[in-house]
């Protein structure tokens, strides 16, 4: 890619650097005066940021690490080993005056995956009828809907298997049977067990028929989303932060399309704002869980595990968030939104 559309200006803020990273999708951008280099911002920068409830509004130096480790382009073939040596995935390459000439990636060009394997156990809520993907879901069951040509419950399972996972446990219902073989005819390297729910458990009580099966912390995941993040790096968070539940979160950007109108307490026109932008942390549908919140969650009930995590919050039991940016979350639980997914997928 070219490198320029990862350097942003000194002037931006963070809400708009948050953008630039999506755009940019290489989890970091590097930030320049002049194309003079001044620091990087990476995701964690971010949201390390956003758990702090910064301001989105406030500048990027808020954010910036303003000591990168840079290389003079003259050097770039010792870039690969920089990296290693320094542990860092990205290096801006400088010329004499520290001008921004290109940035180089360690894993551009490398067919190993740079991140610590994982092998814990994963639960995809696979039951669900997927009423607003009609009419394909009278057809196919949604995990198997394809995205491209590869159902997406197995770009789910295959993303997990990257990062070491081996165990996967699928709740299943609707056209249980069809999924059942479709994971018996494909070659594997991973297992898959199945949960059956004998009627509509909602996304917390089917994990209560795995309370006999699962003694250690786990991920569990909608059948309907994609999770660009590093996951072995999600469940050091998670246990660095001695959570229950940590509940992967994105930083989602609604703009009104209107312009709003404020009134004042007599009800005349205070200010108005021209299309005004919010932005929300929003649930994605992936969370990490502790084996014991299992005994918590009621026997042959429907229930919502966002019930569970409103429970513990109540009661003050640890209940954390890893935020992740908007463009590093695709769901395909929409039209629209299935769309997009096929198009970034399509596009990599």
């Amino acid at each position: 890619m070219n490198y320029k559309s990862l350097l942003i200006d000194k002037s931006i803020t963070i809400k708009d650097t948050i953008k630039a990273l999506d755009k940019g999708a290489k989890k970091v951008v590097i930030v320049t005066e002049d194309d003079k280099l001044l620091g990087v911002v990476t995701d964690g920068d971010i949201r390390r940021w956003i758990l702090k409830n910064g301001d989105l509004q406030e500048n990027v130096s808020k954010v910036m690490n303003y000591n990168p480790v840079y290389l003079d382009y003259t050097y770039k073939d010792n870039a690969k080993q920089v990296m290693i040596d320094k542990s860092i995935e990205c290096l801006p390459l400088v010329d004499d005056k520290k001008r921004v000439v290109d940035v180089v990636f360690l894993n551009d060009g490398l067919n190993t995956n740079n991140f610590e394997k994982i092998d814990i156990p994963v639960v995809i809520m696979a039951g669900g009828q997927g009423t607003r993907l009609y009419p394909y879901t009278k057809i196919f069951p949604k995990p198997l809907i394809p995205i491209e040509d590869i159902p997406i419950v197995e770009r789910i399972i295959n993303r997990f298997n990257d990062y070491g996972c081996k165990s996967f446990y699928l709740t299943v219902n609707y056209k249980k049977n069809m999924i059942k073989a479709y994971f018996n005819e494909i070659d594997k390297d991973y297992d898959v067990f199945y949960i059956e729910e004998e009627k509509p458990l909602g996304t917390g009580g089917s994990l209560n028929l795995l309370k006999d099966k699962l003694n250690e912390t786990f991920f569990v995941s909608n059948c309907d989303i994609l999770i660009d993040a590093n996951y072995s790096d999600i469940i050091k968070y998670h246990k660095e932060h001695n959570n229950k539940i940590t509940v992967i979160t994105s930083l989602k950007n609604y703009t009104i399309p209107y312009g709003v109108i404020n009134l004042s307490e007599n009800g005349d026109i205070s200010s108005t704002k021209e299309k005004p932008e919010y932005n929300f942390l929003v649930n994605t549908g992936m969370y990490i869980l502790e084996p014991d919140v299992l005994e918590d969650i009621p026997e042959n009930e429907f229930y919502h595990i966002t019930y569970l995590i409103d429970k513990y919050i109540e009661e003050g039991k640890k209940v954390g968030t890893y935020p992740i940016t908007e463009n590093c979350w695709l769901d395909m639980g929409e039209f629209k939104e299935m769309e997009r997914m096929i198009e970034k997928i399509g596009f990599k």
